[in-house]
């Protein structure tokens, strides 16, 4: 039976910048990259062991979204992402394309309301769907075929729950 992962990019390297002790890693050049390191320690984790026939991580984009056109308040008092994970971002895109791991991001939306979006077309076309994230309004969407993983990090290493409608 086919399967979708679907991971919630921003979600996930939030998790892994502020979930670990390797978050202000660096390379030679001094770019910042322990939430690249977690990211993909927890992406490959994840996809090892649920073994989707297809893949896709959803970005959110500094954009504007409907909700902003809707309530000009809306994540008005949310603090901004720290540049030390903003200049991580563009890198981890740039390694997903360059594995071949599809990427979606749409101008006026979150990568949650993409995620909903792609978890209910898989559930219509018969697919079972795993989303990965850290954000647990996710679990709104938990049905028979689609379930959330909610990853943690013990002792240095990705474990997760898993969330299903029982």
């Amino acid at each position: 039976m086919d399967k979708l992962l679907l991971v919630d990019g921003n979600s996930i390297m939030n998790r892994a910048f502020y979930g670990t002790q390797d978050s202000f890693m660096k390379n030679a050049q001094g770019q910042y990259t322990g939430a690249i390191y977690g990211f993909l320690n927890i992406f490959y984790k994840f996809a090892k062991e649920e073994q989707p026939a297809h893949i896709a991580v959803a970005f959110d984009l500094k954009a504007p979204t409907f909700r902003h056109t809707m309530y000009s308040g809306y994540k008005a008092n949310r603090k901004g992402m720290p540049p030390e994970l903003a200049s991580q971002m563009p890198l981890i895109k740039e390694v997903l394309d360059y594995m071949g791991i599809t990427r979606l991001e749409q101008e006026g939306y979150e990568a949650d309301d993409i995620i909903g979006t792609y978890a209910l077309r898989a559930e219509q076309q018969g697919m079972d769907c795993r989303i990965l994230t850290g954000d647990r309004d996710s679990f709104q969407l938990i049905t028979d075929r689609v379930n959330v993983i909610l990853p943690t990090t013990k002792q240095g290493n990705p474990v997760a729950a898993f969330y299903t409608p029982t």
